[in-house]
């Protein structure tokens, strides 16, 4: 039996969703800027929610956001805004919505002043994966001073939802910390 990080069915019976995320993304390094403002997007509508019922309306997300284009969601305006909002395929949260559409603005701003969105994020590393060694999911922490000097950045650039806590879980998700405890079978496969 292939042993996983615990909070994979943690609490709930895993769907193959869970499982092939925690098995072929989380962790993983990502580099490509419009994955990484995809993760951008569905980590701040994750807030308060769980992972879970973010992943089942991914395909909703990319549908309704344009494959996570920040060109294409920067022009969305209070019509298209209202009109996500009535979509029951994503979070409908107006806050979150309408932080979509400034994070959007904000990611092209970055992408200007630094050539690339990925430079400037994994600058906040020193542009490699941070391996951890936890032993289980309770060493873990929700932030770190990483996390805490991104989120203070971001925040000063404009970006809305980008808390610390927020900002630990998108450095996980897009690899630039491998947070995959020592027993897991991804631990050592992934950098």
């Amino acid at each position: 039996m292939v042993k996983r990080c615990a909070w994979v069915g943690n609490n709930f019976k895993p769907t193959e969703l869970d499982v092939n995320y925690h098995d072929q993304e989380w962790g993983v390094p990502v580099y490509d800027d419009k994955t990484l403002f995809e993760f951008l997007i569905l980590e701040g509508a994750q807030a308060g929610l769980s992972w879970t019922t973010v992943l089942n309306k991914r395909e909703n997300y990319r549908k309704a956001y344009n494959k996570f284009d920040p060109q294409k969601v920067a022009n969305f305006d209070a019509v298209k805004q209202q009109k996500l909002l009535q979509d029951q395929g994503i979070v409908r949260n107006r806050l979150k919505v309408a932080a979509s559409v400034t994070n959007a603005r904000a990611f092209l701003e970055v992408q200007k002043e630094f050539g690339s969105f990925d430079k400037y994020i994994w600058g906040f590393i020193g542009g490699k994966t941070q391996k951890n060694k936890w032993k289980s999911m309770d060493q873990i922490p929700t932030t770190t001073k990483e996390s805490d000097a991104m989120s203070k950045d971001l925040k000063m650039r404009g970006f809305k939802f980008v808390g610390p806590t927020i900002c630990y879980a998108f450095m996980q998700a897009t690899g630039m910390v491998n947070d995959h405890t020592t027993d897991c079978f991804r631990y050592k496969a992934t950098p």
